[in-house]
C-alpha cells in the first residue's frame, strides 16, 4: 500500500511528476480527474466497508476477526505514513482498502486473513517500498525521486481502489472476484517496481526506452516508453505476487493472475502512448484503467 506508480508507460522508469519531460495533459484538468477519482472511488470504498460493517452487526456480534482486521489496518496506515511511504490522506485510504481486504473472512465461511489478498498486499508493500528507496541517490541526481512525503491519496485510489472493490463478495463470484483483486494487486507491483527499477538501469544497454507502439528510441520517461530491465523487473514482481496469493499453489489461477497482472502493466505503456500523450487522460486515471483492466481480465479467465 502507497507504493503504487507514479508513472504511466512505466517501464523506462521515469516518473510522471517531475519536470524531465512536458506533460500533454494541462495541469488544472490533471488534478481535476485525480480528484474526481478519489471522491467517486474512495466512496464506494468506504460505503463497501460501511454496508459490510451493517451486514455483520445484522447477524449478531461483530467476530473477533473484525476487530482484529480493524486494528491490523490502522495500525499499517499508520506504519506507512510514518515510513513516509504515503501522506495522511493517503495512509487513511489505504487503511480503508486493507480492511475491504480482509473483509473477504465475513464472505467465506472459516477463511484467515492468509486466505485474503493481504499478504499480496503486504508483498506490494515490501516490494514497491524497496524498489523506491532502491538507487535512490541515483534517481535523485536524475530528478526522478520519488518525494519523501510519499504517495498521495490519488495515487493510493488509482493503484489499490480497483482491489479493495473486488477484494470480498459472496456467492457464486467469490472466487472470480478474488483473482480480480489479486490481478489489480500484481500490476499495480509490476507498474510500480518496473518504474523505479528502471530508472536505476536507464542509460545502459537494457535500460534504452522505446516507445511501445513503435518500437522508436525515446528519452526515459517518455509516455508509453518501455525498457528490457524495467520490464523484466516488473513481471518478476508480478509472478511474485500471484505465488504469494491464496491462488499459488494452483497451476491455473496462478497463471490467469500473473498473466493479468502483465497484461495489465502493457496495457499501462499502450495508454501512455495514446490517450496520455494526446492529454486526455491523466496519470492516476490511466493508472487506475490498467489495474480495473488486469481485474477484469483475471475476473473473464477464471
Amino acid at each position: 500500500m502507497g507504493q503504487a506508480t507514479q508513472t504511466t508507460g512505466a517501464n523506462t522508469g521515469t516518473r510522471k511528476h517531475t519536470n524531465v519531460l512536458t506533460k500533454a495533459i494541462p495541469v488544472r484538468r490533471d488534478r481535476a480527474q485525480s480528484a474526481l477519482l478519489v471522491a467517486l472511488a474512495g466512496a464506494l470504498l468506504v460505503a463497501k466497508m460501511v454496508w459490510a460493517t451493517r451486514a455483520l452487526l445484522g447477524a449478531g456480534a461483530l467476530p473477533l476477526w473484525f476487530w482484529v482486521g480493524c486494528g491490523s489496518s490502522a495500525g499499517f496506515g499508520v506504519l506507512v505514513w510514518r515510513l513516509r511511504a504515503a501522506t495522511a490522506p493517503a495512509a487513511a485510504m489505504g487503511a480503508v482498502i486493507c480492511f475491504d481486504i480482509l473483509l473477504r473472512q465475513g464472505d467465506v465461511p472459516r477463511v484467515g486473513w492468509l486466505g485474503t489478498a493481504m499478504p499480496a498486499l503486504l508483498a506490494l508493500f515490501v516490494l514497491t517500498f524497496g524498489a523506491t528507496r532502491f538507487g535512490r541517490a541515483r534517481k535523485e541526481a536524475m530528478g526522478t525521486a520519488e518525494a519523501k512525503t510519499g504517495r498521495r491519496a490519488s495515487q493510493i485510489v488509482a493503484n489499490l481502489g480497483a482491489a479493495g472493490l473486488c477484494a470480498s463478495g459472496g456467492g457464486a463470484h467469490t472466487a472470480a472476484l478474488m483473482a480480480a483483486c489479486l490481478a489489480a494487486l500484481a500490476e499495480a507491483t509490476a507498474d510500480t517496481v518496473s518504474s523505479e527499477m528502471g530508472q536505476v538501469f536507464a542509460g545502459s544497454k537494457w535500460g534504452a526506452a522505446r516507445l511501445i507502439t513503435t518500437g522508436r528510441r525515446v528519452p526515459a520517461g517518455t509516455d508509453g516508453a518501455i525498457s528490457v530491465a524495467g520490464t523484466a523487473c516488473g513481471v518478476a514482481a508480478a509472478l511474485v505476487m500471484a505465488l504469494v496469493s491464496p491462488y499459488g499453489h494452483a497451476l491455473r489461477p496462478l497463471g490467469m493472475i500473473f498473466g493479468a497482472g502483465c497484461a495489465g502493466l502493457f496495457f499501462d505503456s499502450v495508454l501512455g502512448a495514446t490517450v496520455e500523450r494526446r492529454g486526455w487522460l491523466g496519470n492516476d486515471l490511466v493508472n487506475f484503467s490498467s489495474t480495473v483492466f488486469a481485474a477484469g481480465l483475471a475476473y473473464v479467465l477464471l
